[in-house]
């Protein structure tokens, strides 16, 4: 009877913070959000051009996104509702790893907590993307990886193999997380390398993961120029000390000591050996993302699951005795306090200006992933405006122009959020589909169009007027919060392009 409402206990606590971390996405996604991400309407424009991969990530999340459009529209609401569920998803995994690995009630607590709380999973599951998917994907694996330490059963290599390939399908880190497994393989449980089980996941895995490396062939190994330039660019001022830093800010600093009594006493502490694969994969993803100089410190956020049920556990057995075990309820409960205090910068739950006001009082300046010039906003929430003003001031344009104009006019941008925001709200304008240069829109191809007229949106006028008979400027679109270089963003409309599109276009390409 004890074991039955044992269970029953940890049940009731992992559906509780799954349910609350769901309705917190809900509230922030009903009430507030902002706008769609810039990211958002890209992805939402890859779904419209379904693809065995593209520049920037493989097909698995535009897939998804393109089957839950077709089944729960477009809105803001029912885009974010997939991360969300994400997110509640890793919750409920969290939980039931710290279950399996033989923790009661607080175990299961701190684990559900340690991944509800973490600023940096609530923040990446706010919008759509391939990285909350990427995070249910890595804590699923390791709850499989859990499964087989118990009974190595050949239907858990198989479908470890089956969740591999998937999360290859939806982003390319899953190498990171292959490599761990595989080191942790080696160091603590080699004898299953003397099964063929392994072999055969990674088998599936890498079958299910070949029509992306077939497509990068095709297209000259898209992803991997794509990968150097961004190092290259945006992400060069980035530095490994900045990487290890934000694996304590990141997730929320009072988790800090939480997760790192986990991976140590994956290692060391010996009720927790047979699970010692977990801290040998975390190490492994940390040293290679260390290596790597420019990685950001979201990267390594897939791999917390483990540590935070391990820690559990921990905890859970040393906090016994009386004069310490207030701090299975204050340490908790410091842990929300945090979240609550932090999460308006990483989820647009306050309106605009009280979220400013509030940045200004805690003392937290803007900030950028990208080296951009920030105004009011972090970089993440000023992504969130300006974009349906673009398509209404394009829109302004075009509808100027003479039917037959219209019929000829390309509208021509040099950035997806821009051409995205075209595509998206476009409609509501009688707007044609954007062309553009940046990343997937520069394979899509200049299409149909002669050059005969031409609507840009953005650059500045000596960029435009060599290559066009006459080019003037007929606009400007600003915004309100917004990004400052998408703010004062010129519109020109260019007649007469000198060269056929289609024979200029191979020197246009602009992957990053």
């Amino acid at each position: 009877m004890n074991n039955v409402s044992s269970t029953r206990t940890e049940n009731i606590i992992i559906i509780t913070c799954a349910l609350f971390t769901f309705l917190l996405h809900l509230i922030v996604n009903v009430n507030g959000g902002y706008g769609f991400f810039r990211d958002e309407l890209y992805y939402i424009a890859c779904s419209d051009h379904l693809d065995w991969g593209y520049v920037d990530q493989p097909p698995f999340s535009i897939f998804l996104l393109k089957c839950w459009r077709l089944l729960f529209g477009d809105s803001l609401v029912s885009i974010r509702m997939l991360p969300a569920l994400a997110h509640t998803g890793t919750v409920v995994l969290a939980g039931l790893l710290a279950k399996e690995m033989g923790g009661k009630a607080f175990a299961v607590v701190l684990a559900c907590l340690g991944m509800a709380c973490s600023l940096i999973h609530l923040g990446m599951s706010g919008i759509y993307s391939m990285n909350s998917i990427d995070i249910l994907i890595w804590t699923l694996s390791m709850y499989l990886l859990v499964r087989i330490i118990h009974t190595p059963k050949p239907e858990y290599w198989i479908t470890l193999g089956v969740v591999l390939g998937i999360g290859l399908l939806n982003k390319i880190s899953v190498l990171f997380l292959g490599a761990g497994i595989f080191a942790g393989i080696l160091f603590t449980n080699r004898n299953w390398l003397g099964t063929r089980w392994p072999y055969i996941a990674g088998i599936i895995a890498l079958a299910l993961f070949l029509p992306y490396i077939f497509w990068n062939l095709y297209h000259d190994n898209a992803h991997l120029e794509f990968i150097h330039n961004a190092s290259a660019g945006k992400y060069s001022g980035r530095s490994r000390i900045e990487f290890v830093k934000e694996q304590i800010l990141l997730l929320n600093p009072l988790s800090a000591p939480v997760w790192i009594a986990g991976l140590a006493s994956l290692l060391f502490y010996k009720p927790l050996q047979r699970y010692r694969i977990f801290g040998w994969m975390y190490l492994t993803a940390f040293a290679i993302l260390v290596i790597n100089r420019t990685s950001k410190g979201e990267y390594l956020a897939p791999g917390y699951a483990c540590l935070f049920a391990a820690a559990g556990i921990f905890f859970e057995q040393k906090l016994t005795v009386r004069s310490v075990r207030w701090l299975r309820i204050i340490y908790p409960a410091l842990m929300v306090i945090a979240t609550a205090v932090l999460v308006p910068f990483v989820m647009p739950l306050l309106p605009v200006e009280e979220y400013i006001s509030y940045a200004r009082k805690m003392g937290i300046e803007p900030d950028s992933n990208e080296n951009k010039e920030l105004a009011e906003l972090p970089q993440f929430y000023a992504d969130m405006f300006g974009w349906q003003e673009k398509a209404r001031d394009v829109a302004a344009v075009y509808n100027s122009l003479s039917e037959t104009e219209k019929s000829k006019c390309a509208i021509v941008s040099n950035n997806y959020g821009r051409c995205g925001a075209i595509d998206f709200y476009g409609a509501q304008y009688g707007l044609p589909k954007s062309i553009g240069n940046h990343n997937n829109y520069w394979i899509w191809g200049p299409r149909e169009y002669t050059g005969e007229v031409i609507i840009i949106l953005g650059g500045r006028m000596e960029d435009h007027v060599d290559d066009f008979e006459s080019c003037e400027q007929v606009g400007v679109s600003t915004c309100k919060y917004c990004m400052p270089y998408e703010n004062n963003v010129r519109i020109f409309l260019c007649r007469g392009l000198k060269y056929p599109p289609a024979s200029i276009w191979k020197d246009e390409k602009h992957y990053e």
